[in-house]
């Protein structure tokens, strides 16, 4: 499983912790770090797929929304700051960063919190060995208006719902004796990872060809922890589209370590190098990197981000 994955180890919540409350956790280390009133927020942007499972439940519970459900454990009393989800795929937080920056870029917002949450343990198929590579994760960020330079310098966004529309869905447990009203996560592999390869290294040059940056300034990719074969095979053919081969240090994998967390991938990977905690990846003041995802939907995003 490893050799083919690249994932040893996974993590996942406390019987008793559902996806918002990951959130919550998540929320309240991104307003610490970032040193802020938490009331001067205007948006709370909130990424998942599943909503509330308990560990003991078939059910979703998504009333109320998540991200009202995590204003609401972080005291929150403005009205003005708006809570809303997105279920947007693994893509899901980059997509949240995409509509907070748009927000601040219409001069409609100052600070916004983008959360990536989910817990896919709860909605997983043990008899389906394609279950493995999910995990359960959270991360946040504060996104806001600032007087620097950097920040999100473009995106790209797709989704592809012919065809694609269903690669990812809700199924029947491959155990025949299992209700017929359980359903779970599945996906058609094969036919996901020849997308991902056709479809993510495009995305990438368009959006990073909407910025006047060469390639060869771009410091680290920080493509979602899918499975490790089929990544490094997307970041080689994306320095393939430009006649060069992929440096040996570009992308930083934490799969190994915290398996497939969907929309939380790609912000704690993030969170680990800028906090020193991923050995021989680092990041400083003015770096250009690049964030990219792929999942259900089928949906892509890329986004060019200035540190």
């Amino acid at each position: 499983f490893k050799a083919i994955t690249g994932i040893e180890e996974r993590r996942y919540a406390e019987t008793n912790q559902v996806t918002s409350d990951l959130g919550y956790i998540a929320a309240k280390e991104a307003i610490a770090d970032a040193n802020i009133n938490p009331e001067e927020l205007d948006y709370i942007i909130l990424a998942h797929n599943f909503g509330d499972v308990k560990s003991t439940a078939i059910q979703s519970d998504l009333l109320p929304s998540l991200a009202t459900r995590v204003k609401y454990r972080l005291g929150i009393e403005n009205p003005n700051c708006v809570a809303y989800d997105i279920l947007f795929g693994c893509p899901g937080w980059i997509e949240g960063m995409i509509q907070a920056n748009a927000f601040i870029k219409a001069g409609i917002a100052k600070k916004c919190l983008v959360i990536g949450t989910e817990t896919l343990s709860r909605v997983v198929d043990k008899n389906d060995r394609d279950s493995m590579i999910f995990s359960d994760g959270a991360a946040a960020v504060i996104l806001e208006e600032t007087n620097n330079t950097g920040g999100v310098l473009s995106h790209e966004s797709a989704t592809h719902a012919i065809e694609e529309a269903s690669y990812i869905y809700f199924g029947n447990s491959f155990n025949p004796d299992a209700p017929d009203n359980s359903k779970y996560i599945k996906m058609l592999g094969r036919k996901i990872y020849e997308f991902a390869l056709t479809n993510v290294p495009s995305a990438m040059k368009v959006c990073l060809e909407k910025t006047d940056i060469d390639i060869s300034k771009v410091k680290k990719i920080l493509i979602h922890q899918a499975n490790e074969k089929m990544d490094e095979a997307i970041i080689k053919r994306f320095y393939k589209l430009y006649g060069v081969d992929m440096p040996l240090d570009i992308m930083p994998m934490s799969i190994d370590k915290l398996g497939n967390s969907s929309v939380a991938t790609v912000p704690t990977l993030y969170d680990l190098i800028l906090k020193g905690k991923f050995d021989n990846h680092s990041l400083k003041e003015g770096d250009v990197i690049i964030f990219a995802s792929v999942g259900a939907g089928m949906n892509i995003n890329a986004m060019v981000y200035q540190v």
